[in-house]
């Protein structure tokens, strides 16, 4: 398939979708190199279309860099696109004109997001406005009793909370405004492993109890795949490939998503012969992309199309989306004895 490309995660008539990013770019300006030349340019996001239904989670995952914060700073407001429209919540209010609490952040160091002089039912209490006083109090008991806080607990500052106490006061105040949709930036990346898997045990279960909606932007892979119903892999501004979680098994088709997968600690546990596919080289600038594919100066199965030519996100098959000229011919191989990387008919070494 080719031409304009669809946008994922929607219904037939559209209902039921609270986020749709159509065509989004956000580029920023940096300081003049001469007193003639024009001022260079970031080019942070480059023409990104989602649609996420509720109750749904949609990950992005990609190395740093890739503009996948920025994007999320786009969902949620903070940060205005250069082109290209952001709206949000039942309605599909545009972002710029405000979402009255239909999208809430959840960010990673809960201790800066949190006023070091608030306790935790004040920060809580904070995302409410102007509720009634008995109303307020009994949401606050509610969104505590949520996210497993105790109400005693109430009373604290953040620097007498422990970090998953912290994280789950961020949690409760993005819940207690009731929105449609939740932007988590690496919201589990400061927690270890036990409390890691409490939060994200915590955020599927209010998921299913309330409906709303996640963004979940980290760079764990393993994070990413448990609570995510499809996922987006980002490079240098551009989602390369997006897919629903399951094709993040085996299915992936782009060169640099079989990459990142790889690199993925114990994806290949009980398989001999499997090595982790290093890149070779640093990613392109962003101030001055390349023409073609933007993965091509790093990728081993590129060709002159791929640097000539820049290739569209095509749908591949149902939900399957990839930006690529020759998606599929790079692959892991569990069943070569030295762990090759196969191209095709042809294998090269496990290192890229």
């Amino acid at each position: 398939m080719t031409g304009k490309q669809t946008l994922p995660e929607a219904t037939a008539d559209g209902q039921d979708v609270v986020l749709e990013v159509r065509e989004v770019f956000k580029h920023f300006r940096m300081r003049r190199t001469s007193l003639r030349g024009e001022r260079p340019q970031v080019h942070a996001v480059d023409g990104i279309s989602v649609r996420l239904r509720a109750g749904r989670t949609l990950g992005l995952v990609g190395e740093s860099g890739c503009g996948k914060s920025t994007l999320g700073r786009l969902i949620t407001g903070l940060d205005t696109p250069t082109s290209g429209s952001v709206r949000v919540g039942t309605e599909l209010r545009d972002i710029t004109a405000g979402a009255d609490g239909k999208v809430q952040a959840v960010f990673q160091d809960p201790a800066s997001a949190l006023d070091p002089r608030m306790t935790a039912r004040a920060s809580v209490a904070e995302a409410l406005g102007g509720v009634a006083k008995d109303e307020r109090e009994r949401r606050i008991d509610e969104a505590f009793a949520s996210v497993g806080l105790p109400l005693e607990l109430g009373s604290r500052y953040p620097h007498q909370l422990s970090g998953g106490q912290q994280q789950r006061v961020c949690i409760a105040r993005a819940l207690i405004a009731r929105p449609d949709l939740i932007l988590l930036d690496e919201a589990v990346s400061s927690l270890d492993a036990s409390l890691q898997a409490q939060v994200l045990d915590l955020l599927e279960r209010l998921q299913r109890e309330t409906g709303t909606a996640y963004v979940f932007i980290s760079h764990d892979l393993r994070a990413v795949r448990q609570v995510s119903h499809s996922m987006a892999v980002m490079y240098l501004g551009q989602i390369v490939e997006e897919a629903p979680s399951e094709a993040f098994d085996r299915g992936l088709l782009h060169p640099y998503a079989v990459a990142l997968r790889s690199t993925e600690p114990g994806i290949f546990q009980g398989e001999e012969g499997i090595e982790r596919i290093v890149l070779r080289g640093e990613p392109p600038s962003a101030v001055n992309p390349p023409p073609g594919c933007r993965f091509a100066p790093r990728c081993p199965i590129a060709d002159d199309r791929c640097v000539e030519v820049a290739p569209e996100l095509t749908e591949v098959s149902n939900g399957h989306r990839v930006r690529c000229h020759r998606p599929g011919e790079l692959t892991l191989n569990p069943a070569s004895p030295t762990g090759a990387v196969t191209t095709g008919a042809a294998e090269s070494g496990g290192e890229l």
